[in-house]
């Protein structure tokens, strides 16, 4: 993942709805489709914030947490960085190691 200088797209649906609908399907036992169609969100998309907020409060061991999948972002940016700057050393390095290999010429006097 590399840096685009791009920010993120904004989210179609503001958190407190996010939320609203995670609490309504908890709460009500309802079908996740039926809160999702009450509150005009898209079914797909109520599904993945209540797999997110199980995964957040612990009870889907198999998912990453925010927090986590935020770290992870992070740290492949990092990764992708920290391979940018090695190249650039490795190549520097070779630039510097064919300069120490040139026969040095003595300045006349």
């Amino acid at each position: 993942m590399g840096s685009t200088g791009l920010m993120p797209a904004p989210r179609k649906y503001p958190d407190e709805l996010r939320e609203r609908a995670v609490r309504d399907v908890r709460n009500s036992g309802r079908p996740v489709a039926h809160v999702a169609r009450d509150l005009g969100i898209h079914k797909e998309a109520r599904r993945l914030w209540v797999r997110q907020a199980e995964a957040n409060h612990g009870s889907r061991p198999d998912l990453l947490t925010t927090v986590e999948r935020a770290e992870l972002v992070q740290l492949r940016k990092e990764a992708a960085e920290l391979r940018r700057a090695n190249e650039i050393l490795k190549a520097a390095s070779v630039f510097f190691a064919k300069e120490l290999d040139q026969p040095r010429t003595r300045p006349t006097r």
